[in-house]
């Protein structure tokens, strides 16, 4: 639950470098939290969609995901514009899910330190 609570104090920093557990928990959290709220939207009948409390959700966690997800390809090297391979249907999902399975870089790259500490 930290990693998700420091993301949301990070809420739109896109600088800097975010380890594979604080990106990963963070998406763990928003998925327990999503099926969390549809589950409650749906013991009150809130329509057959997302209702109002997801929607306030998904709006409330959108900066922050995207701000890890950048952090999180700056980890690995590479620039937050590779988030726009996943426009591209399947195949860009699919490189974004191994770019943030991906191992940091150790040490300093262009980004910053490393979030696992300087290594020698």
């Amino acid at each position: 639950m930290n990693w998700y609570i420091e993301v949301l104090k990070k809420y739109a920093v896109f600088s800097g470098r975010a380890g594979r557990s604080e990106y990963w928990y963070f998406v763990l959290f928003n998925i327990i939290i999503s099926f969390a709220i549809a589950f409650f939207e749906m013991l009150i009948g809130s329509g057959g969609g997302m209702g109002l409390l997801g929607t306030l959700y998904a709006l409330a966690v959108f900066l922050p995901g995207l701000a890890v997800s950048v952090r999180r390809l700056h980890d690995t090297g590479r620039s937050g514009w590779w988030l726009l391979v996943g426009i591209i249907p399947i195949i860009g999902f699919v490189v974004l899910i191994i770019f943030m399975v991906e191992d940091s870089h150790p040490g300093t790259n262009l980004y910053g330190t490393s979030p696992k500490g300087a290594i020698a």
